[in-house]
């Protein structure tokens, strides 16, 4: 994590500070009023994901957080038991450890909702860098590592503009290497350019941008 253009972007930061103290407010506030609304229907959610398929209504997998920290996303289970484990950590096109139920979570977003847990608890926010797998973020150049100085988000503006990865990558010979090699770059791109503009107001358009896609 220390390199030149960490201590750029930490920089840049620490004149923010203000503006990160408030986005942590807003997602402690948010994310509490949402959970409050619709725990009736999580809870729903969770029922038919246990009915659909064998295995835990939730699936914990380990990502890479603020601070290249380790930590365990809460995501609806939308795949087969031990789907880890008979596969890659990419899911490229109509993949078939994709349970029923998962395919509907997984083109509303709703697999998404259940990280509100890991807002509260502080391990991500509403929007940042999505987090993942160690073995992708061992492929970061230094200037990528800038973007673990912050909370990762369940949305960020690289994810409405590559909202339909998984066609990208089902077209590709090599999933895992076109992803690494042609889709991470403009995705940093895009995660570079947020930490530089980092702000609650911010965040609510990238919110509302990110309703638009999903609904589109």
């Amino acid at each position: 994590m220390k390199n030149k253009y960490t201590k750029q972007y930490l920089s840049l930061l620490n004149k923010r500070r203000f503006s990160l103290a408030a986005k942590r407010a807003f997602d402690v506030v948010v994310s509490l009023l949402i959970l409050a609304v619709l725990s009736p229907f999580l809870l729903l959610l969770a029922l038919a994901v246990k009915i659909d398929s064998k295995g835990p209504a939730f699936y914990r997998q380990v990502r890479v957080g603020r601070y290249n920290q380790d930590f365990k996303i809460f995501k609806f289970r939308t795949m087969v038991q031990d789907a880890d484990k008979i596969g890659p950590p990419l899911t490229v096109g109509d993949d078939p450890r994709v349970t029923r139920v998962g395919k509907l979570i997984r083109k509303l977003r709703l697999d998404e909702f259940s990280q509100l847990l890991n807002v509260l608890d502080g391990s991500m926010s509403f929007v940042g860098p999505r987090p993942e797998v160690r073995k992708y973020v061992n492929a970061y150049t230094p200037e990528y590592m800038a973007t673990l100085l912050v909370r990762p988000g369940i949305t960020a503006t690289a994810s409405i503009a590559f909202k339909d990865e998984d066609s990208l990558l089902d077209a590709a010979e090599d999933p895992e290497k076109v992803y690494v090699e042609q889709i991470l770059p403009p995705k940093m791109a895009y995660n570079l350019e947020y930490l530089k503009n980092i702000s609650v107001l911010k965040d609510i358009k990238i919110m509302f941008q990110t309703v638009g896609a999903v609904l589109k």
